[in-house]
């Protein structure tokens, strides 16, 4: 699994055959520049999924509940069965252990598939005392054993483990029916999630320890824009092979309109005052040609 955001990293990351995307509310950090998930709308995730969904693709599409959409059951059921109306989605995830075993119950008997989400909760990370692995104490890591039951038996088709040790991610895993998917959580989950832009280096301002870059897209960005900026400001770009063409009759046809010479007869006039460039350009601005 891995999360995309839009049509192009959608279809990117189908075409490279991931099995799920992920919606994720992460879009509200790589994607509009909060600083954590808490802010991200309904609104906001349904325009991202809808332009998801819109790849066609053979991808399973999970689209992210985000915080504050799913406080009580009856509101978890009707912004679940939204994602997926409207959104375009497969099926939802949502964050939490035991306390949201309710709304997930709810979800799935209304027909709705939900994957868990625990361990290290983004949407609460304040109260698990920031971004913190999570299970570190074995009180800590029967919860996480707990709550991971717990959603199994609630409906959920699948669990994500978020910074839990390898070691107790690897029992869980053991011990549920349904799959686990790990994003910091070691070798022996079932599956893996990754943050597109962590796994191509697209975002700038945090790399998890448990991502790995595989490419400096970036770079590769900026590098490509300061050579068109350049190509721009050097003249070189456009060329003739970007232009479009207008039949010279037609052209004069035009100049003679607007009382004005054509651009062929001036341009032939500078090359045989052999008048250089400089000044070919400051004269052609001044009569409104550039």
């Amino acid at each position: 699994m891995i999360t995309a955001y839009d049509y192009t990293s959608a279809r990117l990351c189908d075409a490279a055959g991931f099995d799920i995307l992920l919606v994720g509310d992460s879009l509200g950090m790589v994607q509009l520049g909060y600083t954590s998930t808490e802010k991200v709308t309904m609104n906001d995730m349904l325009h991202h999924c809808k332009a998801v969904s819109r790849t066609s693709s053979n991808a399973f599409l999970v689209g992210d509940m985000p915080f504050g959409s799913y406080l009580n059951v009856n509101d978890a059921v009707i912004n679940a069965c939204t994602l997926i109306k409207t959104g375009g989605m497969d099926a939802v995830k949502m964050e939490g252990g035991r306390r949201v075993a309710s709304h997930i119950a709810a979800s799935v008997d209304a027909g709705i598939p939900v994957m868990g989400h625990i361990g290290l909760t983004p949407q609460t990370a304040t109260q698990l005392g920031g971004y913190k692995v999570q299970g570190r104490t074995a009180e800590a890591a029967l919860a996480l054993y707990e709550d991971a039951k717990i959603l199994e038996e609630a409906g959920c088709f699948s669990v994500v483990l978020e910074c839990v040790p390898e070691k107790v991610a690897c029992v869980i895993t053991e011990n549920l029916r349904i799959p686990t998917i790990g994003i910091g959580a070691g070798r022996y989950t079932s599956g893996q999630v990754q943050v597109f832009h962590d796994v191509i280096g697209l975002y700038d301002r945090l790399q998890p320890k448990f991502s790995k870059r595989y490419a400096n897209t970036a770079q590769t960005i900026r590098d490509a824009l300061a050579l068109h900026r350049e190509d721009i400001e050097g003249r070189v770009f456009p060329d003739s092979s970007h232009c479009f063409k207008i039949k010279q009759f037609e052209f004069d046809s035009f100049c003679n309109m607007v009382s004005q010479p054509s651009i062929e007869s001036q341009h032939q006039c500078y090359e045989e005052l052999e008048v250089d460039k400089a000044k070919m350009d400051m004269d052609m601005k001044a009569v409104g040609l550039y």
